[in-house]
C-alpha cells in the first residue's frame, strides 16, 4: 500500500461522513510537504555553487522555494543548513520562531 493510499484510509477513518469544512486548513497543515533528501543535497549545492558565504536563513529559504516553488518550512530550512554545515559550508545561526 502506497502512502497516498495509507492517507487516504486514515483520512476516511477518522471522517467517515466526510471532512467538515472549519477541518480542512488544520489537516492540510498536518500534511504539509516536507523535503526529500534529494532535494535537500540539490538546495545545498545550488548554494555552493552560488557561493553564498556564509548561508543565512533567508538564503536557505530562497535557495528551497527556487527548487519546491513553495514555502520553506522551519524544518527543512535547519535540514537544509546542517547539509551545508557538513559539508563544510559556513552558515549564520538563526533564533527558532516561537509563532
Amino acid at each position: 500500500m502506497n502512502i497516498m493510499s495509507r492517507i487516504v484510509g486514515w483520512l476516511r477513518a477518522g471522517y467517515p461522513h466526510g471532512v467538515p469544512d472549519q477541518d480542512y486548513l488544520p489537516m492540510l497543515a498536518l500534511l504539509r510537504r516536507r523535503l526529500t533528501d534529494e532535494e535537500v543535497k540539490q538546495v545545498g549545492k545550488a548554494l555552493r555553487r552560488a557561493r553564498v558565504i556564509p548561508a543565512d536563513k533567508i538564503d536557505i529559504g530562497v535557495g528551497i522555494t527556487n527548487v519546491t516553488d513553495e514555502l520553506p518550512s522551519e524544518t527543512d530550512m535547519r535540514r537544509v543548513a546542517a547539509r551545508l554545515q557538513k559539508k563544510g559550508w559556513p552558515v549564520e545561526e538563526w533564533e527558532t520562531s516561537t509563532q
